[in-house]
C-alpha cells in the first residue's frame, strides 16, 4: 500500500505541473492576443506615437523660440523707425 500511495501522489504532482505549465501558456497566448487588439484599436483611434508627439512638441517649442526672439527683433526695428523719423 505505501508504494502506491506515493505513486498516486506522484501522479498527482506530475498532473499538477502539467496543468500549471499549461495554463501559463494559455495565459501567454491570452496576453499576445490582447496586446494584439489593443494595438490594432489605437492604430485605429489614429492616435500618435509618443516618439511622434515628442518630436512635434520639440518643433512647437522651437518655433514659439523662434517667435519670441524675432517679435523683440520687430520692437526694436519699430523703435529703431520711431526714433529715426
Amino acid at each position: 500500500m505505501p508504494q502506491t500511495t506515493g505513486r498516486i501522489f506522484d501522479e498527482i504532482a506530475r498532473l499538477m505541473t502539467d496543468a500549471a505549465g499549461a495554463l501559463q501558456g494559455a495565459r501567454g497566448e491570452v496576453d499576445h492576443v490582447m496586446r494584439s487588439k489593443a494595438e490594432k484599436i489605437l492604430r485605429d483611434l489614429d492616435i500618435v506615437q509618443r516618439e511622434e508627439f515628442d518630436a512635434v512638441k520639440a518643433m512647437a517649442i522651437k518655433a514659439r523660440e523662434e517667435n519670441d526672439e524675432l517679435r523683440k527683433e520687430l520692437k526694436a526695428l519699430r523703435e529703431e523707425i520711431k526714433t529715426l523719423k
